[in-house]
């Protein structure tokens, strides 16, 4: 088996666990929500912190699913709801999370190795920000857009997550 141990996949799969993760880990993360929103009150009040525009997304599953833009507090009810029932509908999980909606991001992977001996290594990274709808299109090894300075700064970064959660295997950060 190549891949995440059980107790890997119920940690990260979750995307709120995975953010306190990796907030315990003094990983830097996109402004947002501490845990789960649960009312469009709460959602607004992280809103009004951060600043719009907004993400609402599916604490669990992935592809886009569940995740709406909120471009402002009038139109957030109404797509949490959407975002929520999507959510509920491809995963049977409504729960959801708030962050910052970046405006043209990058979406940059590293693949990582990790032993039952605490070694790590990093294989370098990909760049998936060719996306339609939130799901990645186009993956191209090495990103262009990054310098050897951030290669390394964020090769570290993945590694140290990976040693500090105590990750085993093959796996993506």
């Amino acid at each position: 088996w190549i891949g995440p141990d059980p107790e890997h996949i119920r940690k990260m799969g979750d995307k709120v666990e995975a953010k306190r993760t990796a907030t315990a880990l003094g990983l830097p993360l996109v402004p947002g929500s501490d845990g789960p929103v649960n009312s469009p009150e709460e959602a607004i009040a992280v809103a009004n912190e951060i600043g719009y525009p907004v993400l609402i997304k599916a604490a669990s599953g992935g592809g886009g699913r569940g995740m709406k833009v909120i471009p402002d507090a009038a139109s957030l009810p109404g797509l949490m709801q959407q975002a929520k029932a999507e959510s509920k509908a491809a995963v049977g999980d409504d729960t959801v999370y708030s962050e910052k909606d970046l405006t043209e991001p990058r979406h940059i992977e590293f693949q990582i190795l990790a032993d039952g001996y605490g070694n790590v290594v990093h294989l370098g990274e990909r760049d998936c920000s060719i996306q339609r709808n939130h799901q990645k299109m186009i993956e191209e090894a090495p990103s262009y857009i990054l310098s050897e300075e951030k290669r390394r700064e964020m090769g570290e970064i993945a590694v140290r997550a990976a040693r500090a959660a105590g990750y085993v295997n093959a796996g993506t950060i």
